[in-house]
């Protein structure tokens, strides 16, 4: 019997299909979630079919997710060494179109659930996006068709060293609470259209007599030749009235509320707010304001999660397969300072320093200031010009400068007895 061998490259093994393009609603929604959450048979490839159309399709959702992913992308990311410094080498390769590629990899397995990667052997970093449609993370398994899902099918990616597989293998993604506002915004552009079609322009109705044949005929004539706005023919015998929902719904509101209120919903599940994307009629500098720092603190919690990947046992022994020497290093994404925030704290840890003692390295790290590398003869000499001060102050004055003082002091007094007497007789000269 031919025992089965694993291909030098996983992602030259697959037997690849075009996303399904076809009509997608919410019965289509559900169906691909229930076979996704299936117990023995789980299966994303529709439902990631789905994704697929709506982040390409949806013009607000992808606008959204890129900004969630260029918060963290513009960020300073570094290598730190063991040292303390930055290894330019490895600081460089993450930072190059190959890093910044992987980094976003790693963030859109929030929005899909999971995302894979195979490294391509040699001295050069570089690597090959596995599609999620052949990626089983609930079988541990990368299978050669998109539907398979017996062991006999694929291959385990756990022990394999260069395939890196990221993602909770029961989270379906951040995509699954967008998908159905996204469908539900695609019929209301639908309708929408319809509507501006329909009501965007004048119809036109005349009336008849149903007996005249030859009127009607001309009529119609008339019409088919004065343009293509509704039209309508309509006996004089017959009543007609046209139900067109201009009452409740004149301009089209009805839709557009609809629309933003989907939108809304979908920024609220990838950004955590409405308003550091779109503007509401009750929105102001401190509504806006505050949905910022709830922002900020979902960055913070990418940049976690991407730092954390990065320095997992996993990518530092690639990056060592590739001669990178990352023993004992950390990636580390650079301190932004809020100058606001850090004038409220500052006075805080004066007022906080004067109780208790504060470590030098606590204000290096708060403030972002770069500890120097003679930091101890740097503390010394501070130490000892304060000392100096301190006694200078406490320094008895010599003989002469004592007299002088207790000079200066007698003339002050002199001079303010001598203002006393002046100030309480000048009034009786007048």
């Amino acid at each position: 019997m031919a025992t089965k061998t694993t291909p030098e490259y996983i992602i030259n093994d697959l037997t690849l299909v075009s996303p399904n393009r076809q009509r997608k609603d919410i019965q289509t929604l559900k169906n691909d979630v229930i076979t996704a959450e299936s117990i023995y048979y789980p299966n994303r490839t529709g439902l990631y079919d789905l994704y697929h159309d709506i982040y390409t399709m949806d013009g607000f959702l992808n606008g959204i997710v890129t900004k969630r992913i260029n918060n963290v992308l513009n960020k300073t990311l570094k290598f730190i060494d063991p040292s303390g410094k930055v290894n330019e080498d490895i600081t460089k390769l993450i930072t190059s179109a190959p890093g910044r590629n992987l980094i976003t990899q790693i963030l859109e397995s929030k929005f899909w659930g999971i995302s894979g990667v195979e490294f391509v052997i040699g001295k050069t970093f570089q690597f090959e996006i596995i599609p999620r449609k052949h990626i089983k993370p609930e079988k541990g398994l990368i299978t050669r068709s998109q539907y398979g899902v017996a062991q006999d099918n694929g291959f385990p990616y756990e022990d394999m060293p260069f395939v890196w597989v990221i993602g909770d293998k029961h989270d379906l993604g951040l995509f699954l609470p967008c998908s159905m506002y996204a469908i539900y915004k695609r019929g209301n552009f639908g309708d929408w259209a319809q509507y501006v079609e329909i009501f965007g322009q004048p119809v036109r109705i005349i009336y008849y007599d149903a007996y005249d044949t030859q009127t009607k005929n001309e009529l119609k004539q008339l019409l088919d030749n004065s343009g293509s706005s509704l039209a309508m023919m309509v006996p004089k015998q017959a009543e007609f009235s046209m139900l067109d929902g201009k009452t409740s719904n004149g301009t089209g509101e009805l839709q557009g509320t609809f629309k933003d209120a989907c939108n809304n919903e979908m920024a609220i599940c990838i950004l955590g707010n409405t308003e550091t994307t779109t503007s509401s009629k009750s929105s102001g500098y401190a509504q806006s304001k505050e949905h910022g720092k709830q922002q900020d603190e979902i960055t913070k919690a990418d940049l976690a999660f991407v730092s954390n990947l990065l320095n997992s046992e996993k990518f530092l022994a690639i990056l060592q397969s590739y001669g990178y020497n990352v023993a004992g290093g950390t990636f580390k994404y650079e301190l932004e300072l809020d100058l606001t925030g850090l004038k409220l704290r500052m006075e805080i840890d004066t007022f906080v320093s004067t109780k208790v003692p504060i470590g030098d390295d606590y204000y290096y790290q708060t403030y972002g200031i770069p500890k120097p590398e003679n930091y101890d003869q740097l503390k010394a000499e501070m130490i000892e010009k304060s000392k100096q001060e301190a006694e200078s102050k406490s320094e008895p004055k010599t003989n002469a400068e004592q007299k002088k003082l207790i000079e200066t002091k007698k003339q002050n007094l002199a001079d303010k007895i001598l203002k006393n007497i002046a100030d309480f007789f000048d009034p009786a000269q007048h």
